[in-house]
């Protein structure tokens, strides 16, 4: 499809005029799925376009190639220069002054684009959207593109709900673009309510989940645990591991960035549900059990990679236990397995085997007992990976009895590898 973008040209290398657009490799081996993609950014004229430079930041730093555009309205809050210092070549402000030789830089940068941004959209940058007017070079490129498109509404006082603009979001919506908040919270003018941009690292994953929906697990529903269970003592006190729950938030992360319709069943964690991922709230093991149940009967596949605790006391104190000299005593019993109850036919089951010795021989023996597809099985206690860090070190064993020892990578990369043979035993 064609794809155009008002006034903006990075530099002579920028664009290839109406080539065809750089693809990434999928797998991986790629540092970050925003690595080579072509971005274009468009700012308009809010107070939140400050926020524009952090995301081009964070969007140049993970390797993407920016080309921004503004408005007239968008220099009044932040300069031109600010925005191409950061993203390395010009910036277009003026749809009738072009910055290359070409003369119609909105087209060759519409042509290039993979999606096109426009961070913050006012409430008139939306109308014009709705009416398809092309006045200015941001929404000249947007009515040029033919790539996806992703906006970031930002307003003041009661703009947003105004009918006058929830009609034309929903008549930007039903065309396919991409509605990326607004947020709650305070504004600019000091009123609390709905308009406040979304912040920048969150759109980043918005711009990931809309560059994956053509992955190649776009269509399959994955339901992924993580976290650490807590089961309850009395109401103040409960069983728990350490489980920071990071490890399923990666995978969560990467299966939606691959295409994959993601349920992310989630315990206890400090961590943040990935844009564009469906959360689902499992504070015990009970909660898991049932939760996993539930969700599978439609899914493809189950990873577990939550830490489920394998006991529950028996009898829970209604009210807080008091500190006394002696001794305590808590009966526990067994917890239902969340994973090895669920049967439905054509499903994929992953588990997890966290181990301190037989590492292989323990990780086989859960697979069999749990009739899992896939166990990935790590060592506690590794110095930098595993439980509460970032990067883990993995073997990935299969049904078939190959065992896949990987080096030391980040969880989002080894949540890859994990997809990897899920998409292979999809096929």
């Amino acid at each position: 499809m064609p794809r155009h973008a008002p006034g903006v040209v990075p530099s002579d290398k920028a664009f290839t005029g109406g080539g065809g657009i750089r693809r990434r490799r999928k797998g991986p081996d790629m540092p970050t799925p925003l690595e080579g993609r072509h971005i274009a950014l468009g700012v308009t004229g809010s107070i939140a376009a400050y926020k524009a430079l952090d995301l081009a930041s964070r969007l140049v730093q993970a390797g993407s190639q920016v080309t921004a555009v503004m408005t007239e309205g968008a220099t009044r809050f932040v300069t031109p220069l600010s925005l191409s210092a950061i993203v390395h070549r010009p910036v277009a402000t003026d749809l009738f002054e072009p910055i290359s030789g070409s003369g119609i830089d909105h087209v060759a940068l519409a042509m290039e684009a993979e999606v096109v941004m426009v961070a913050p959209a006012t409430a008139n940058t939306l109308a014009k959207m709705a009416l398809g007017l092309a006045d200015d070079p941001v929404t000249a490129t947007v009515l040029a593109t033919g790539a996806p498109v992703i906006v970031a509404p930002a307003m003041d006082g009661h703009m947003f709900e105004n009918p006058a603009t929830q009609a034309n979001i929903d008549t930007l919506r039903s065309r396919g673009v991409h509605i990326a908040g607004p947020q709650q919270g305070r504004l600019a003018s000091g009123l609390m309510g709905t308009g406040r941009m979304v912040e920048p690292d969150r759109l980043t994953e918005h711009i990931r989940l809309v560059l994956g929906r053509d992955g190649d697990l776009a269509g399959r529903r994955l339901v992924v645990t993580a976290g650490g269970t807590e089961e309850s003592i009395d109401p103040v006190r409960v069983i728990t591991n350490r489980s920071s729950g990071k490890m399923g938030f990666a995978i969560a992360a990467a299966a939606r960035d691959r295409g994959g319709d993601v349920v992310l069943i989630a315990a206890r964690s400090p961590e943040t549900v990935p844009v564009g991922v469906t959360s689902v709230s499992a504070v015990s093991a009970q909660d898991m059990a049932d939760a996993v149940r539930r969700e599978a009967t439609s899914a493809d596949a189950v990873i577990m990679a939550a830490a489920v605790s394998d006991w529950t006391p028996s009898e829970p104190s209604p009210g807080k236990l008091k500190a006394v000299s002696s001794d305590l005593a808590i009966h526990l019993r067994r917890t239902e397995d969340a994973i090895a109850a669920v049967d439905v036919r054509g499903l994929i089951k992953v588990g997890f085997a966290l181990e301190t010795s037989d590492l292989e021989l323990n990780a086989r023996k859960k697979m069999k007992s749990k009739n899992l597809d896939l166990v990935v099985a790590n060592l506690a206690g590794g110095e930098g990976v595993g439980i509460g860090a970032d990067d883990n070190r993995v073997t990935i064993i299969g049904r078939d009895g190959v065992a896949a020892e990987l080096p030391t990578m980040s969880k989002y990369e080894v949540g890859h590898r994990i997809l990897d043979r899920i998409a292979e035993l999809l096929r």
